[in-house]
């Protein structure tokens, strides 16, 4: 009897221990996974670690998309480091495309990354003319930005009420 309770301890404590190893190679190896690489999915990958912030003039607005170069608009801007191409992606407002036009300076937050041997300044936000424009995430994931448009619910309570203001 004493022989095979022995061995079932053996046989558990191995179970445990092995059970224990592949425990910690996971979560060792999750672990790496997740520090290593700064992001994952489609298109270009965001590195928030490596963030600059530039002035310049807008030189170009390019809306054509070029085979190899991240989809959506890209501002060719004159700065203190040349000309760099700013991907601001294919979200903006009809209100913002129409500031952006050249010669207008610009100040852009972003970071630089390397695409099919070309370096592209992907825009995180643009400050134009005043006003601060979203253009990614803080984790660098492209954001819709919204043209305002009129509350139709006040336009139909507004247009119910009399000459006096009260109701008609």
């Amino acid at each position: 009897m004493k022989l095979f309770e022995m061995t079932n301890t053996r046989l558990i404590a191995g179970l445990l221990s092995g059970l224990l190893f592949a425990t910690m190679a996971v979560s060792l190896d999750a672990h790496a996974a997740s520090v290593s690489r700064p992001g994952q999915g489609f298109g270009p990958v965001y590195d928030a670690a490596r963030e600059t912030t530039f002035e310049g003039t807008i030189q170009e607005v390019v809306v054509e998309h070029t085979a190899g170069s991240p989809a959506g608009m890209h501002l060719m801007v004159a700065g203190p480091k040349g000309l760099v191409d700013a991907h601001v992606g294919p979200f903006m407002s009809k209100e913002t495309k129409a500031v952006l036009q050249p010669g207008v300076p610009v100040r852009i937050v972003g970071a630089s990354i390397e695409l099919h041997g070309k370096t592209y300044f992907l825009a995180r936000e643009l400050t134009v003319d005043g006003n601060i424009v979203k253009v990614r995430s803080p984790r660098g994931f492209l954001v819709r930005t919204q043209s305002p448009r009129p509350d139709r619910a006040r336009t139909r309570k507004t247009s119910q009420l009399g000459p006096d203001g009260g109701a008609q």
